[in-house]
């Protein structure tokens, strides 16, 4: 079965051509031009990936990033105009997996789609559950649970909880957690993890300013607790 795209950008040129090349590379596509019909199709058609504009006419691409990533983890690659650190840090802070700088080609998007896909297939073909004082870790159904309460996560926010889990007490740098988690062909600034651990802190730690179970290690990175 083919994956299904959701491609969502106001200007025609850039919507209708990535539906035309994406097509080519064997993916389905289904494209919006504006963020309340990107809602609306996302609930329809339940893609696989979306590409989503951030400059949408009425609801922005970031509130339009929000509001998918309450329903669910399917991986969002954002486009933007701007390079700006703080635009990309609003977009993963949003719930974003990526980011792609206009102009760009459509080669490229093709290869990070299946780069975002393999790599989240990968994580559920590897170990089994891992359980972490009292949270479960489960790559298989890709949930995550505390005290036996769904903690939803993104897509992003679980792969960074899997690899920290799947090996914990080794520190690793921000670097190597981006080349695993986000891939080495990912042009993202590093201190995108520090987002991501914030909102992995909120959700699972008691007290997310004096954390417990991922730890920051000063000059180096981040590990996840090992066991007392």
């Amino acid at each position: 079965m083919a994956t299904k795209v959701l491609v969502v950008d106001d200007e025609r040129t850039i919507t209708d051509g990535l539906t035309f090349n994406l097509k080519k590379e064997g993916f389905e596509v289904v494209p919006a031009y504006n963020g309340e019909d990107a809602i609306s199709l996302f609930e329809e058609h339940k893609p696989d990936i979306v590409i989503l504009d951030i400059m949408l006419p009425g609801l922005d691409g970031f509130t339009v990033c929000r509001i998918l990533r309450k329903q669910s983890s399917v991986p969002i690659i954002m486009l933007t105009a701007r390079a700006e650190k703080s635009e990309r840090l609003l977009g993963f802070e949003a719930g974003a997996d990526d980011y792609v700088v206009k102009p760009f080609f459509t080669d490229e998007i093709a290869a990070r789609i299946r780069a975002i896909l393999r790599r989240g297939r990968d994580v559920q073909h590897g170990e089994g559950a891992i359980t972490v004082e009292g949270i479960t870790i489960d790559p298989g159904r890709r949930v995550v649970e505390k005290d036996s309460r769904q903690i939803e996560m993104s897509r992003k926010e679980f792969d960074l909880l899997y690899e920290l889990a799947r090996t914990r007490g080794r520190v690793h740098s921000r670097q190597s957690l981006l080349s695993k988690v986000w891939g080495e062909d990912s042009y993202i600034d590093p201190h995108t993890v520090d987002v991501h651990i914030c909102r992995l802190r909120d959700k699972l730690e008691d007290d997310p300013r004096k954390p417990s179970l991922i730890l920051t290690v000063r000059g180096v990175g981040y590990k996840m607790a090992e066991p007392a």
